[in-house]
Parts: structure tokens; sequence; C-alpha cells
């Protein structure tokens, strides 16, 4: 622990040196004056330049969008182009560059057991819980925002997978077990680091992507009983949970973030688009919807307002609706003009990006919920919310958007900057998902000990 608490010596880069080395002063000069030599450095000096010429051009030349390899330029084609080119755009600018590029984030390199055995499981990377393995991932491939030096670094992310413990009965994450892992997670780095007990937790950044947040429960009664735990209170989570209301599972320090949603598999949905961009799917919606919804101990699935939907808008043309599961469900949101993102047992769901991403009015059904990303993202300008309430009047209300102002929404719909603030990449590129969390965790800095700690000198 003494050896901790000293601050390490701290490396700032790598330099390499190239040097000519000739052990001889007299063989120098004889090579000199053979013309054997002077040919062979020509030769040298000729294929070196084509080498950094070749590099440089290598290197600084982006291939082709597949988008133009597949699109023509007509305007009827202009909106899907441009969703395929922003999904696949890399970081024009660094994400570090400006208000961003003093924030230091030190990762806990933590045993395998709290993160990547649980990746063994595919589905762990993959499902809409799975931001907490997609910013892990992102911040690790990091070289800037990143800092191996814990005692530069303004926020401590501690990286525990606590959504991959998929049950075996209905295949849904089992999260039980997440608070004994979280706090066993906190003893060990409270016991061989510093960090954690000189702020109480509080620069430290946890990720809760699961239907309540850090209250850890599927069922909202349960998960308020339950409360987030009191080893969290003080920290920062980062947690798809989200309303403008007071509500017990988001009583700490947070940030509202998206659920995951692949930018592989909207790339190759966009790929297998019609080529006309045209969306022949008025209103779209599949997911679980009862026909008769169950009273699960007093609790009725989606406050009954799927129910509503399913038996008001059932065979009405311009309605698809669908209760069973279909992988390649994408296919069909990228056909729709509005799809309908109510609420589940929680408020939010990943029907949210996904349609936004697939360019499709995302219509949002669910009282009081608080979104991802505000400043980056202008909901208002993108979505459409009816109250719970008014769910039996969809379709006049979807009717009288398609006459009026469709056109204004589709425009802001399609701004690459928007759809790129709801996807994680594997690095952090500027102005995506985890360049939005480092954006929001910028705005939090009067918790960083190391600034507080400079700014009392």
């Amino acid at each position: 622990m003494e050896e901790l608490l000293k601050r390490p010596t701290k490396r700032r880069g790598f330099y390499v040196e190239m040097r000519l080395l000739h052990k001889n002063g007299r063989q120098q000069q004889q090579l000199e004056k053979n013309s054997c030599f002077k040919y062979y450095k020509w030769v040298l000096w000729f294929s070196l330049t084509l080498y950094f010429f070749s590099s440089y051009f290598i290197s600084h030349n982006k291939p082709i969008p597949l988008s133009r390899t597949h699109f023509s330029n007509s305007k009827s084609n202009l909106p899907s182009r441009a969703l395929i080119e922003s999904v696949n755009t890399t970081s024009l600018q660094h994400p570090t560059r400006g208000a961003l590029e003093d924030l230091k984030i030190y990762v806990y390199e933590l045993p395998s057991k709290y993160n990547t055995d649980w990746l063994s499981n595919e589905r762990c990377s993959n499902h809409l819980f799975a931001s907490e393995v997609a910013i892990h991932r992102a911040l690790l491939n990091d070289d800037v925002i990143r800092t191996f030096d814990p005692y530069e670094a303004d926020f401590f992310f501690v990286p525990v997978y606590v959504s991959c413990n998929f049950s075996t009965v209905n295949g849904f994450p089992a999260i039980g077990h997440a608070r004994t892992l979280i706090s066993s997670a906190i003893q060990l780095i409270s016991s061989q680091y510093p960090f954690w007990n000189r702020t109480h937790g509080s620069d430290h950044v946890f990720v809760a992507s699961h239907d309540y947040g850090a209250c850890f429960h599927a069922m909202e009664d349960r998960a308020i009983a339950d409360g987030i735990p009191e080893f969290l209170k003080k920290s920062i989570i980062l947690q798809t949970f989200g309303v403008k209301y007071q509500h017990p599972c988001q009583e700490v320090e947070n940030v509202v973030i998206p659920p995951y949603v692949s930018p592989v598999s909207v790339r190759k949905t966009l790929e297998k688009a019609p080529v006309s961009g045209r969306r022949d799917i008025q209103v779209f919606f599949r997911g679980k919807m009862e026909v008769h919804p169950k009273n699960v101990s007093g609790r009725f699935y989606s406050k009954r307002v799927r129910t509503v939907i399913w038996r008001k808008y059932n065979g009405d043309r311009r309605f698809y609706l669908q209760r069973h599961r279909f992988a390649g469900y994408q296919s069909e949101i990228v056909r729709s003009v509005f799809c309908l993102c109510p609420l589940g047992w929680a408020p939010w769901s990943p029907r949210l990006v996904e349609s936004v991403v697939l360019g499709c009015v995302p219509v949002i059904i669910a009282d009081g919920i608080r979104l991802p990303f505000p400043d980056a993202v202008k909901w208002s300008d993108i979505s459409l919310t009816v109250a719970e309430k008014d769910v039996a009047t969809l379709g006049p209300i979807l009717d009288h958007v398609a006459a009026t102002n469709l056109s204004i929404i589709q425009k802001n719909l399609w701004d690459p900057d928007v759809r790129r603030a709801l996807l994680f990449n594997d690095r952090v590129e500027e102005g995506d998902a985890t360049w939005q969390v480092i954006r929001a965790l910028s705005q939090k800095l009067d918790r960083s000990y190391r600034r507080s700690e400079v700014s009392g000198q």
C-alpha cells in the first residue's frame, strides 16, 4: 500500500532514435570511393522515399463508403444513402479535442470473474444491456482519455458486467447477483488502492444498464423497495433508466445512456434496405402484446398500453403489429414510417435507438421518460410523444402528423450526428455514445479529486 500511495514516475512517450553506425572509418572512405556504393546509396534513397510516400497515401486515403457502391445519386435515394454513410463514418476528429482533451479516466484491471469471463456467452456483448461491455471496450481502446496513471485520473471506471447471467428458463438476464458482485469489486479496489476511500467513491463510475438502473430489479415495486445499495449512492451511475419525476432508482448522480444496439447489425440492415428507400409500412410494432393483460402480483405489463394497441389496431391496414419474435425485425423497421416505442416493464426500450438509426420516426408512449443525451439529440425534433391515456387515438394522431409535418421530422431524423450519438463503437469516435458519456462526465468535474486537489493548492 505504501508503494501505491507514492506517486509513480510518469512516462510521457516513446522516443525513437535512428543512427547509422560505421565500424571503421577507413572502410567507409574506401566504400565511398567505390562507384558501386554510390549506386547502392541512390537505390536505397529512392526505395525509402517511395516507401514513405506510399505509406502516407495508404494511411490517409479512406476507402469508398459501401453506400457509394450500392446507391445512385437520385433524390429519392438520398435519405437511405445518408443513413448508411452516417453509420460507416469514423471519427473526423479525435474526441479529446476542445473541452474534453484534459479529462482522464482510469480503468481498473479487475480479475476476469467480474467482466471478461462472462463474454464466453456471445450474447453478453450484443444484447440490449451490453452498453456495460461496449463502454469498457471503448475506454480500453482509447489512448488519450484513458490514463494508466491513476494519480492523474479525474474519474475511475469500475468494469463489472452484471447483465450477462442469462436465465436458463426464459433467456432473460438474471440480475439477482448484481449487488453481491459489485460489492465484492468495491471491497477489492478499496483494499488494494487508495482512490475509493479518499472520496468514498464519488469519482467512480459504474454502468447499470437494466430496467431500473442501480435498483437491480425488473419489477418497479420490487426495485423501489430494494432501492440503490448504500455502497453506490455516492458514485456516478451510467443507466438506461430515467424519468422526469422523483424516483428512488435515480436518486444518485447519474447519466442516462441509450440501450445497446449493434452498429454492425444496423449497417448490414441498411445495406440490404430497398434501393428506392421506399417505406411501405405506415405504423410498425413487433413485441410482447398481451391480449388479456396478466396481473403479476398486482402489476399489469406495459400498464395495459400494449394491450390497448393490439385490441384497437390489430387488423387496421395502417398498422403492422406482430406479437412474435423475429430475428430480422430490423428489416421491418427500415421499411416503416412510424415505429411505436411503448413502455414495457420499464419506460425505455431498444426500439428508441433502433427506430432513429434506421430512419423510422419513433412514437414514444411512456409518460415522463427521460431520454439519453438531450444536448446532442433534440428528441422533440425527431420523434413524437403520445400520452399513455391517448393511446386509443393513435390512428388520428399519426394521420395528422403524416399530413402536416412528417417531412420535417424525417429531415431532422436523417441528421448523421443524431444517429452517431446513440451508437456505441469499439473505439471512441467523436460524437458517438461513449463520447457523449465522456462529455457528460466533463460536466461533473467538481467530483474529481485531482481537480479539487489542484484548486486547493
